[in-house]
């Protein structure tokens, strides 16, 4: 994680393994492949967060259901066209994995960081029982041009703070990623479920 690359996006997530290997792309010769990882939440609830690794890493051939891993990376983003649009796809891209024991309390087992810019301007509101969030779109760069663009959620006193950047302001945030599943309305008679992910922001900071 010391990598001066990748210091404005950095990844560790805990969790099980709760599906097999599927492959997603290859780079120069180097086979990527997606994972879902259980990981807990402090309210014993859970989040399913997919996982991008390469054949390099793990062997993608083998059945690791059922065992825990934690993985050090980034959160990365890109754009998926299907239903006439473009659809924010979003996981983790591991860069170090490791199995573990299990999921242990004593460790923080969803931890995210992020130094970017607000890309779009944040959405403010508040709930039907009054408590407020706001909404950001932060665009985190990679190197040779590229970013990433990462959905974060605020609540209450961060809610509000955000509520006051606009596009371009640069800040940093720190919390977890977590999954949420919603149901989306294709037309009269059809609608599909499916899962959002985002980054729950605990700490939120603004670079002059």
């Amino acid at each position: 994680m010391t990598d001066k690359i990748i210091e404005n996006n950095q990844v560790s997530i805990m969790g099980k393994i709760i599906s097999g290997f599927s492959f997603s792309h290859e780079v120069f010769g180097e086979g990527f492949y997606m994972v879902d990882i259980s990981v807990r939440r402090l309210s014993e609830s859970t989040d399913i967060i997919p996982v991008m690794i390469s054949e390099r890493l793990m062997d993608v051939t083998k059945d690791y259901e059922g065992s825990y891993i934690q993985v050090f990376g980034q959160f990365r983003s890109y754009n998926r066209h299907e239903e006439k649009k473009n659809r924010l796809v979003l996981s983790v891209f591991a860069r170090e994995v490791s199995f573990v024991e299990d999921d242990s309390d004593k460790v923080k087992s969803n931890q995210i960081f992020l130094d970017g810019y607000i890309c779009k301007t944040p959405v403010y509101r508040r709930t039907p029982l009054g408590r407020e969030i706001a909404d950001m779109l932060l665009a985190v760069n990679r190197p040779y041009g590229k970013s990433d663009y990462i959905p974060c959620i605020c609540w209450g006193r961060n809610a509000r703070f955000a509520s006051g950047f606009e596009v371009g302001h640069h800040v940093q945030v720190w919390g977890r990623i977590q999954s949420r599943e919603y149901v989306k309305k294709i037309d009269e008679d059809t609608a599909i479920r499916r899962v959002a992910y985002e980054v729950s922001v605990s700490k939120l900071e603004y670079l002059e």
